[in-house]
C-alpha cells in the first residue's frame, strides 16, 4: 500500500490524513452541517489518533521498535473507527435503528411555557437522516473508507522491514 513503508513514513501519513479527516469534519460544521450524536462519537478516533500517530512519528525517529506497537494501537483504534462508521451508515440506511439519543428526547417542562422555550432553543440532528452525500456516500461513509484506509497504513507501516 505504501511504496518504501518505513513506520515514520506511516506515522507521519496517518497523522496528516487524520488531521485532514477531523479538519474537515469541522469545516462541515462550520457550513452549518450539524453532527448528530454518532457523528460527534465517530470523531473521538481521530482526537486520539492523531496525537497518538504524532507521537508514534517521533519514536519512530529515534527507533523502530518504539514505533511499532502504537502503530498496532492505532490500527486497532481505525478499525474500530471503521466498524462504528458502518453502524452509523447502516443507521442511515434504515439497516438497523440508531440509538435513541438520536431522536433529541427533552427532559419534562414544568409549564407549557417552559415547553415553548425548549422547543425553540432544541436543535435536534438525527443520526438516521444524511445531512450530506459525496460522490453517493454520508460522512459516516466516508468514515470508513478513510478509517480502513488508515488503519491498513498502520498495519503496512508496523509490519514494514527497514
Amino acid at each position: 500500500m505504501l511504496r518504501h513503508a518505513t513506520p515514520l513514513r506511516a506515522a507521519l501519513a496517518i497523522t496528516l490524513v487524520a488531521f485532514a479527516t477531523i479538519a474537515g469534519a469541522w469545516i462541515f460544521e462550520a457550513f452549518g452541517y450539524l453532527p448528530c450524536e454518532l457523528c460527534l462519537k465517530q470523531r473521538w478516533a481521530y482526537y486520539l489518533g492523531v496525537p497518538l500517530a504524532a507521537l508514534t512519528a517521533l519514536l519512530a525517529t529515534r527507533s523502530d521498535t518504539l514505533a511499532r506497537p502504537l502503530l498496532w494501537l492505532l490500527a486497532l483504534l481505525f478499525a474500530g473507527s471503521m466498524a462504528f462508521g458502518i453502524y452509523h451508515a447502516g443507521v442511515e440506511w434504515g439497516f438497523w435503528p440508531g440509538p435513541t439519543a438520536c431522536t433529541g428526547a427533552a427532559t419534562a417542562a414544568g409549564s407549557m411555557d417552559d415547553f415553548m422555550k425548549q422547543l425553540q432553543a432544541t436543535q435536534v440532528v438525527q443520526c438516521d437522516k444524511v445531512a450530506i452525500r459525496i460522490l453517493g456516500l454520508s460522512l459516516a461513509g466516508w468514515n470508513v473508507v478513510i478509517s480502513a484506509a488508515l488503519a491498513m497504513l498502520a498495519v503496512t507501516g508496523a509490519r514494514a522491514r527497514v
